[in-house]
């Protein structure tokens, strides 16, 4: 299986050039772009006229060619995560960053440090763990519940390179949630130059029983053997989903 990754361009210029006899500022065509795994792709940076002698190209992979007032940069095969390329103007730069980026791997969800029936109200946590994406920044995670969202969450990871994370969200699952469908997806926005629909990659479907916390009451009684006399006390015990817990309600009394 050949894994596809996506790469998109934008162009950004510094707050300050030079007065030049143009009025034209530097432009990189197209200024977004979106690249599949492999494929080829080229970029022109285009000047004023004026400044024919004085711009050139520094690219991390891929060659250049020039024509006139205009440099086109071409990649036959489009395989780096963060290459980095400026045009230089009048001594002053232009960049044109790029950002690979490549849907996960795969996706996961699982509950934290518990299997098995859970109890009603008490707190439970999802985690969905994310491998090898890129850049995790533009990653959303939602959590859902069948078909209703629970919540989203994103990373704050800047790295640009694939990176495996890990999300978590905390539940208090009621009685209905029994036999329900819990999963999540990861989603890479990529803006406006970016597929559509954005890519997306779901989880497996996990299901929990959840059992109604109930309580009841009964009666025991306890015979014990105080001073060669035997006594008994009443008991009242809560039965609950967790255990047996019981309290002394009436005084021992001799038999």
């Amino acid at each position: 299986i050949v894994k596809h990754f996506r790469v998109a361009f934008t162009a950004s210029f510094p707050s300050r050039l030079p007065d030049y006899t143009c009025t034209d500022r530097p432009v990189f065509n197209p200024s977004n772009l979106v690249v599949k795994y492999q494929d080829p792709t080229s970029v022109t940076c285009t000047v004023c006229p004026t400044c024919q002698s004085l711009f050139n190209l520094e690219r991390a992979l891929g060659h250049h060619t020039r024509n006139g007032s205009t440099l086109k940069w071409t990649v036959k095969n489009m395989t780096e995560w963060d290459p980095k390329t400026t045009c230089f103007l009048c001594l002053s730069a232009c960049l044109f960053d790029l950002v690979s980026t490549g849907p996960p791997d795969s996706v996961s969800i699982s509950f934290v440090d518990h299997s098995g029936p859970m109890s009603e109200g008490r707190p439970y946590t999802l985690q969905c763990k994310v491998q090898n994406v890129a850049p995790v920044k533009n990653l959303t995670v939602t959590f859902y519940k069948g078909q209703t969202a629970l919540g989203q969450q994103q990373s704050n990871n800047t790295n640009k390179k694939p990176v495996s994370e890990t999300f978590t969200l905390v539940i208090r699952p009621s009685k209905e949630d029994s036999r329900v469908k819990f999963w999540c997806e990861a989603k890479l926005e990529l803006g406006p130059e970016g597929p559509k629909p954005p890519p997306v990659v779901e989880s497996q479907r996990v299901s929990a029983t959840v059992h109604k916390t109930t309580t009841s009451f009964k009666t025991a009684q306890l015979f014990y053997h105080k001073h060669n006399s035997k006594s008994m006390i009443n008991l009242m015990c809560t039965s609950c989903v967790d255990g047996l817990l019981c309290a002394n309600t009436t005084s021992p009394a001799a038999q």
